[in-house]
């Protein structure tokens, strides 16, 4: 099971990225699938899920502004961040359902490398 992700940098307030998650190992059609993020003073949190079924889920502050998405062609999950704040910058992180855990700052399980987010102007 590995997932590599991409599409991170920097932007200005208001602008948007999209993130890529390209999995290995397993088919994302058939699992959950998650992103988290590191954000400094903040520890790790949950940000975003899709279901096998499609049904998406979101942290509340991302509502309205965040979309994850699947390619079951490409074996991919995306996200797309609009109108991003400088409060979204940090490490984010893809993830199958199951295959990490966190508390605070702290991990357990498969994490990848994550990619770099940084809202700023």
């Amino acid at each position: 099971v590995q997932v590599v992700e991409s599409g991170g940098g920097l932007v200005q307030p208001g602008g948007s990225l999209r993130l890529a998650c390209v999995a290995s190992g397993f088919t994302v059609s058939t699992s959950g699938m998650i992103w988290n993020r590191q954000v400094s003073g903040r520890g790790l949190e949950w940000v975003a899920g899709i279901e096998p079924d499609g049904n998406t889920n979101y942290k509340d502050t991302v509502k309205g502004r965040f979309t994850i998405s699947r390619d079951n062609a490409k074996n991919a999950v995306y996200l797309q961040m609009n109108d991003l704040q400088p409060e979204d910058t940090g490490v984010y992180y893809c993830a199958k359902e199951g295959t990490v855990a966190w508390s605070g700052d702290r991990r357990w399980g498969s994490w990848s490398q994550g990619t770099q987010v940084t809202v700023s102007s």
